[in-house]
């Protein structure tokens, strides 16, 4: 699947004011709420959001590393994983627009990135 831009989903634990600033900056960004996801296991999230082609966005560094190996020693794919480090949705924001305007989605495919 060729897609430029990169599209995310926002794991439950992450400020949902991060998808309205993602928002307002031109890129498409889906929580977990609003998907109807909250409750789901971190492994299911993940599932989900391959689905819909898009990154997952988390702060939960152990359980998605772990995740992304499995899924890695397994051959099975996702459309990429970017941790961010606890901070103010807008310092988050600035960091992850690093990786939205220089990566594709294509190259971000079963990548585990860090902000």
């Amino acid at each position: 699947m060729q897609q430029l831009f990169i599209e995310l989903y926002l794991d439950e634990d992450v400020d949902v004011l991060l998808a309205q600033l993602v928002r307002a900056r031109g890129f498409s960004s889906v929580t977990t709420q609003e998907a109807g996801w909250l409750g789901a296991t971190d492994e299911q999230q993940l599932i989900y959001a391959a689905s819909q082609h898009r990154a997952l966005l988390t702060h939960n560094q152990v359980d998605f590393e772990s995740l992304h190996q499995a899924f890695v020693a397994s051959s099975r794919e996702h459309s990429g994983i970017i941790i961010a480090a606890r901070r103010s949705p807008y310092e988050i924001v600035r960091r992850l627009l690093l990786i939205l305007n220089q990566v594709t989605a294509d190259e971000m495919q079963n990548q585990l990135r860090y902000i």
